[in-house]
């Protein structure tokens, strides 16, 4: 572990956040450069057949083009973010707590592309079938844009991907020490109610929507509480091993 002063420490910030913010600009120009592909390709979807792509408004096009630059540029900013994070917090970790929290990293990355994949290949392909039977139940004229059918799908990908965090985000801050299993269940009923609450607010109102967004969210919760005692399990035998050795 190495020591570092105040000064130091602001130095060391500022250098990591230099470093993320100029990846995030370099990837949102890539984003950008192949924003026009990945569009065309998401046209192709068997959801997207029928949807007329009309613009009404003269900056639907630069604002699609917007939400899907930065959806590519979090995505290949996210490992770097967490490598910068990682990297500042260093100096404050030992050896074996460098290697533990390390494979957070890649794991946020993966769980990320998850995320991503069930938003977009599960739940709105359901949630489209499922707008569009209720449009179809009252005998409404479905006229769809651009903006409108990409705004609802990011809608969706952007909030999941970051619910799909959620087990990397607790198993690092009970690496580190700030959270426990124990805290986790302790607050199990609080977290239901506002995963709940959040799966309800990104869903339409029903029951089979709610539930496949809402079922996910309480299983990787529940998987998170698993994360953290396996950790902190994995802390104490070496505390004990270390222990005996020292005797």
């Amino acid at each position: 572990m190495e020591e570092y002063t105040l000064v130091e420490h602001l130095t060391e910030l500022r250098k990591r956040l230099i470093i993320t913010i100029l990846v995030f600009v370099i990837t949102l120009a890539i984003g950008f450069y192949y924003s026009p592909t990945i569009l065309n390709e998401l046209k192709s979807h068997d959801v997207a057949q029928g949807v007329e792509w009309n613009l009404f408004n003269y900056t639907d096009g630069i604002m699609i083009y917007l939400q899907c630059a930065l959806i590519i540029s979090i995505a290949l900013t996210l490992p770097v973010a967490m490598y910068q994070a990682w990297q500042f917090m260093k100096p404050g970790l030992n050896e074996k707590e460098r290697r533990g929290t390390f494979i957070f990293i890649p794991s946020a990355f993966l769980l990320f592309v998850l995320g991503v994949a069930f938003a977009y290949f599960v739940l709105f392909p359901f949630m489209m079938q499922f707008m569009k039977t209720i449009n179809e139940s009252i005998g409404a004229t479905e006229t769809y844009g651009m903006n409108q059918y990409f705004t609802f799908m990011f809608g969706i990908i952007i909030p999941v991907a970051v619910i799909f965090e959620l087990p990397v985000i607790i198993g690092f801050l009970t690496k580190i020490g700030i959270i426990s299993s124990v805290l986790l269940k302790k607050s199990r009923k609080i977290a239901y109610i506002l995963l709940v609450i959040i799966g309800v607010s990104i869903t339409p109102p029903d029951f089979l929507s709610d539930f496949l967004i809402i079922a996910p969210m309480i299983l990787l919760f529940e998987f998170s509480i698993i994360i953290a005692s396996f950790i902190e399990k994995k802390e104490m035998n070496k505390q004990i091993t270390i222990s005996q050795q020292g005797s």
